[in-house]
């Protein structure tokens, strides 16, 4: 099967939460290898900067008036990821530990699959 055939069955056999918590799950690994490593340099960025950019893509989505989530959970989900990039900036400049941001993916992992 090619590439982009099973992409497109993944597609039709997995519902948003599904790949909402895939999704966490692999930048959340990617920040787990960093934290194991201590990597540095571009590693290091690229997963703080990945694990940021999906945050901000949550958000924009919460922003977005066809999103069919409560208004107050939206808010929340905005919220968090407001300050996901700013905690990101504190780890980047003033070397914070990376321990929140895994454990906050971790949460909302468990809220997709209904076990927080």
């Amino acid at each position: 099967m090619s590439l982009k055939a099973y992409q497109d069955a993944q597609r039709v056999v997995e519902d948003s939460r599904q790949t909402e918590y895939r999704l966490f799950g692999q930048v959340t690994g990617a920040l787990i290898d960093i934290k194991k490593t201590s990597a540095k340099g571009a590693p290091f960025i690229e997963a703080l900067d990945w694990n940021r950019r999906v945050w901000q893509a949550m958000a924009n989505d919460c922003m977005d008036s066809r999103n069919q989530l409560p208004s107050p959970v939206r808010a929340q989900i905005i919220s968090l990821s407001m300050w996901v990039a700013r905690y990101t900036r504190q780890v980047v400049r003033k070397k914070a530990p990376i321990d929140p941001l895994i454990e906050i993916n971790r949460t909302i992992m468990q809220g997709l699959t209904g076990s927080a």
